[in-house]
């Protein structure tokens, strides 16, 4: 294990990191808000720190290893997420405590969309630019990980896509040639983002909000400028848009830069995985409209739209909303969350299980069913005409059986601290999945749930945001062990 070279890297990765305060500097002095002192003192506090990690040990040289990787990675959204906060917890409005600063920060960071704010409409520009930069940059960095890191780290069958993502990452170390890959994706995440911005503004947006939320969208974030989210608009044309890039967003990013390479886009329609992931949207989408209709919830043609917009918000673990799917008939607020726990496919920034893991969970159950039937007979698991290893089988039955101890240590945790059932099952499921809204008392917005529970569920967004085995890692000892 590389501490000083570890520390060379987080000293930097915060230097960095402070300058991200400026853009929402240049908007707090644009607009004259009164944020602008929290983020200069932000931008000097992070950069000072930053400087005082990096000074000691940046002479430091050496290749990072597969541990260090985890390290790294687990430092990245952890020690962001709690340096995030900083603005928001100086800035006069809203008057935050620190626990709920960091909870927004950790919750942007991660995509994950859970607010403890109320009054969006009303709040500085800047703070409302600041909370969709951070999960633009969290979507980023979530691309990098799931394509570039953690197929080499073996996460619980991302391993599986080592021989398929773009550019030289196949080697079982971290090598600077990752920084091919990461551009080129960089690239394609920049260009859905400017594409969204722009078909948002045509489309009746305003500039600040249409860049604000084309962040969100590509990030399949879900944080708003307004406590109504994509509702307050009342547009079916920026419905239209959120989806089609929400859909484009929760793809793997490995075919995107297929696409962009070979100039074609067939390969998305021959992959098995986003197959799958579009069959789960449209059987979603005619069970969530035929009930609407069949309760006379809505007219047919408003049933429509929010079906359409809310089946792929949800499941694609973004959170939009255009109406309170929480109060609507029967089972549907209990299926479409559901779908969050699948979320987008591997390489996106979607959240959840991810499709792959789902698909190979119902191939592997099937080949039991034939083994009770023929228990001589030798069926393989395929994805298309691949034959799967058994060793990445037993990895993702590993990471599901750990997801959902995890899970419900942290509903028994949460039910704990007072919270009533369906609240604390809802607020873990939307923050281990990064979906963002839940059901009960956190429907709208986690501010009134007491501390304890907070630090618990910004736990369990990291815990979501990292596949789970990333974080728990680094509590085992023999990931210490030399």
């Amino acid at each position: 294990m590389h501490f000083r070279l570890t520390l060379r890297v987080l000293g930097l990765l915060l230097m960095l990191f402070s300058f991200t305060q400026l853009p929402p500097l240049a908007i707090s002095v644009y607009y004259d808000d009164s944020a602008r002192f929290a983020f200069m003192a932000s931008f000097f506090i992070l950069l000072c720190i930053g400087f005082a990690i990096w000074v000691p040990v940046y002479r430091v040289k050496g290749e990072l290893r597969v541990r260090d990787g985890f390290l790294i990675t687990v430092l990245f959204w952890s020690v962001l997420g709690l340096f995030g906060a900083t603005p928001l917890y100086l800035a006069p409005e809203p008057q935050m405590s620190f626990v709920d600063a960091v909870f927004e920060s950790i919750s942007g960071l991660s995509t994950t969309g859970a607010t403890v704010i109320t009054g969006l409409d009303h709040l500085p520009k800047s703070i409302l630019f600041y909370r969709q930069q951070l999960q633009w940059l969290g979507g980023m960095g979530i691309i990098v990980l799931a394509v570039a890191i953690l197929p080499m780290l073996g996460i619980g069958g991302m391993q599986l896509y080592r021989a398929e993502i773009p550019g030289p990452v196949k080697d079982t170390k971290l090598t600077p040639r990752i920084t091919e890959t990461a551009k080129a994706l960089w690239y394609i995440y920049a260009a859905l983002t400017l594409l969204c911005a722009l078909a948002y503004w045509l489309a009746g947006m305003t500039p600040f909000d249409a860049i604000g939320h084309s962040f969100s969208t590509v990030a399949i974030g879900g944080f708003s400028t307004y406590d109504d989210s994509i509702g307050y608009f009342n547009n079916p044309m920026i419905e239209l848009i959120g989806i089609t890039f929400m859909i484009i967003s929760a793809m793997n990013f490995a075919l995107h830069f297929f696409a962009w390479r070979q100039r074609s886009l067939l390969h998305y329609l021959k992959d098995p995985e986003v197959r799958f992931f579009l069959s789960i949207l449209m059987i979603t989408f005619v069970i969530t409209l035929a009930v609407l209709i069949i309760h006379q919830t809505y007219d047919s043609v408003d049933a429509l739209r929010r079906a359409a917009f809310m089946t792929v918000s949800i499941a694609t673990t973004a959170g939009f909303s255009n109406g309170e799917f929480a109060n609507w008939p029967v089972m549907l607020p209990f299926m479409l969350f559901i779908t969050a726990f699948i979320g987008g496919c591997v390489g996106s920034t979607g959240g959840g299980m991810k499709v792959i893991r789902i698909l190979l969970i119902l191939k592997q159950g099937y080949r039991e069913l034939q083994r009770l039937v023929h228990p001589n007979a030798v069926f393989p698991v395929k994805l298309g005409n691949r034959t799967i290893p058994d060793n990445v089988l037993q990895a993702v039955w590993g990471f599901f059986s750990v997801y959902l101890l995890v899970f419900v240590i942290m509903l028994i945790a949460l039910m704990g601290t007072g919270l009533d059932q369906v609240t604390a099952w809802s607020a873990v499921g939307a923050t281990i999945t990064n979906l963002g809204p839940g059901l009960g008392d956190v429907a709208s917005n986690f501010g009134d749930i007491n501390s304890t529970a907070k630090w618990i569920l910004c736990f369990s967004m990291l815990l979501g945001r990292l596949e789970v085995f990333t974080l728990l890692v680094l509590f085992t000892p023999v990931f210490w062990r030399r």
